[in-house]
């Protein structure tokens, strides 16, 4: 009687986002709509389970814990990729992990949602007009037209929205380690260094994964290297951009604003920095996820489950795991 364990639903739309009875008769489906952080108390919930899906980051799943877990035998992620998913212990533990398809045009949608509310200040009309009053002076905004995109990485979700900023008329630069000259063109943008990347950005977005290599890419000497009337908008990875460097940014005005999807810890906790200072805009790590995408998410996973336990698992993220599998 194989058991799976659906965690971190904050939303409480796993159940309907899936038709679960495909599965068979013996299998039950647990959902959990709270968060875990003591890896203690995850293993402890987690070890009846052979089956587990994780939806992105917001469970983390270190060596230490696997090896806690002896029943498990899949993962099934949201998305491509897990950044939280030791996918290297998991394999050495006979563990298959598969994920599902992504859209970075969700995510693109919410980096405009994020660059609209700080560009138009409609926060501020919204807040205006609820406690009576009408057009005051902190709602006036600026125009995009004519101003200065940066994205920091030109891939799917990078392209989807450089050509956004191309629409509202803006002119629009893209740096990474790996971009070229032709694949910017290609986008209609174009490629700069990182320096003129962080000089000349009216408003600069993170489109990256997160790797080694760009953890705290956007530091401390990044963001004094923008200019004070700049906004950052991060909708990819919390810990791309140093957060401690970027609330002190804010704080002192090196920057004039921020919008975030993404933290260094999710759930961002209550007493943190960020949720009190005036020149931001946040969402809880909403990028992907609407009604269609958790569809695509749960839909593919329940799939991918079904796959398992034909014994013909898809979308395998650890291949190499297959022949020795545990319980094969």
């Amino acid at each position: 009687m194989p058991r799976i364990a659906l965690l971190d639903d904050y939303q409480h739309i796993a159940r309907a986002s899936a038709d679960w009875s495909r599965l068979p008769a013996s299998a039950t489906v647990e959902v959990f709509t709270d968060h875990l952080d003591d890896e203690a108390a995850v293993a402890e919930r987690l070890r009846p389970f052979e089956i587990v899906m994780a939806l992105r980051e917001r469970t983390p799943f270190p060596r230490s814990l696997l090896e806690r877990l002896p029943n498990l035998r899949l993962i099934a992620t949201a998305g491509r990729r897990n950044a939280a998913i030791d996918v290297a212990a998991a394999t050495e533990l006979g563990i298959v992990v598969c994920g599902t398809a992504g859209s970075g045009t969700r995510t693109m949608e919410l980096t405009w949602g994020l660059i609209l509310t700080l560009t138009r200040r409609i926060r501020e009309g919204d807040r205006a007009l609820r406690e009576g009053d009408w057009q005051r002076p902190d709602a006036v905004g600026f125009d995009l037209a004519g101003k200065t995109l940066g994205t920091l990485g030109l891939g799917n979700l990078g392209s989807a929205t450089a050509r956004v900023g191309l629409a509202f008329g803006m002119r629009v630069i893209a740096w990474s380690q790996n971009l070229t000259p032709e694949r910017a063109a290609e986008v209609g943008v174009e490629r700069v260094d990182k320096a003129a990347l962080l000089a000349r950005s009216d408003v600069l977005t993170i489109n990256t994964l997160l790797s080694a290599r760009t953890r705290g890419i956007v530091g401390a000497a990044e963001l004094t290297a923008m200019k004070p009337t700049a906004l950052l908008v991060n909708t990819s990875r919390g810990p791309i951009v140093d957060e401690a460097a970027l609330v002190e940014a804010l704080r002192r005005g090196t920057i004039a604003g921020a919008g975030l999807d993404v933290y260094d810890r999710e759930p961002l906790p209550a007493d943190h920095p960020l949720r009190s200072l005036p020149n931001t805009v946040l969402t809880p790590h909403l990028g992907g996820f609407t009604r269609e995408g958790y569809a695509v998410f749960y839909g593919e996973v329940l799939t991918a489950i079904e796959r398992y336990l034909a014994g013909t698992p898809e979308r395998v993220l650890n291949p190499e795991v297959l022949p020795r599998r545990r319980g094969a």
